[in-house]
Parts: C-alpha cells; structure tokens; sequence
C-alpha cells in the first residue's frame, strides 16, 4: 500500500509519503501562490506516487468539536475521494505543526514556514500517526 499524508492549509501544503514498511517520510511542500495549482500540484503528486490511500489531517478543536478548518478539511476529503476514488482517512493533527515548528531553531522559523518544510513535518507526523495505528511498532522486548 502507498499512503500520502496532507496538512492541508491555506498557502501551503504539507505532504508526506508512506508505505507498508510503516515509515512516513516528508515530501516537498506545494507551496504554489494560486489554489487551483497547489491543488492540481496535490493531484499530480498522488497520481505519481501511485497512492492507494490519503491520510489528511483533520484539525479539530481542544474541546474535539469541529471548527471551521476541521468542516474545511473534511469536505477537501470527500472532494478527494470522489474526483480520485481513494479511501481519505481523517486524522486528529491537533498540535502536530506546534510539534513541527519546536524542532526548528526559533531564529530560522520565519524563513523556514514559508518553504514549507514545517508543512511537510506536520503532515509527516500525520501520517505517522496512522501509520503506527494499522502498523504497530513491535513492542521493544524487556531484558
């Protein structure tokens, strides 16, 4: 199975690829000015990389209600499905771009968020995230 994982947002987005090894790896971020070519640049990735499967993240509110970019998200999601045909899984990416960011020294961020390298951390740790839950780690043997 190829998996592509997506933080979806609202200048970039983020993208990270995975297979049945269970290991998820950061892919260049779109990071195209227009939304109709960072999606059509969305498109091409998936078809390239041959997906059977798309993992988007999901950004619910603290309180697990759906804001806004969550409604967002999920109606990207079915868009998805139904111009590709592929399963999207929604996942919980809440404070996954926080994560992302605190590995970045904080004198570098702002050139940093505009590569979209952050972008592409968090939808790595996305689809991490479900890849660790239909791929569980082994648990580490004890002496």
């Amino acid at each position: 199975m190829r998996y592509i994982g997506i933080d979806l947002g609202t200048r970039r987005i983020g993208l990270a690829y995975g297979d049945e090894l269970g290991v998820a790896t950061p892919l260049a971020a779109l990071t195209q000015s227009e939304p109709a070519d960072r999606r059509a640049a969305l498109l091409k990735v998936i078809r390239e990389r041959r997906a059977q499967e798309i993992v988007l993240g999901h950004p619910l509110n603290m309180d697990d209600s759906e804001g806004p970019k969550a409604k967002e998200a999920a109606a990207f999601a079915a868009e998805l499905t139904r111009e590709l045909g592929l399963p999207v899984h929604l996942v919980d990416e809440r404070l996954t771009s926080y994560e992302a960011e605190s590995s970045i020294a904080k004198s570098k961020r702002r050139d940093v968020r505009a590569s979209g390298i952050i972008d592409s951390r968090a939808a790595t740790l996305i689809l991490q995230d479900y890849l660790n839950q239909i791929f569980p780690p082994p648990e580490a043997e004890m002496p």
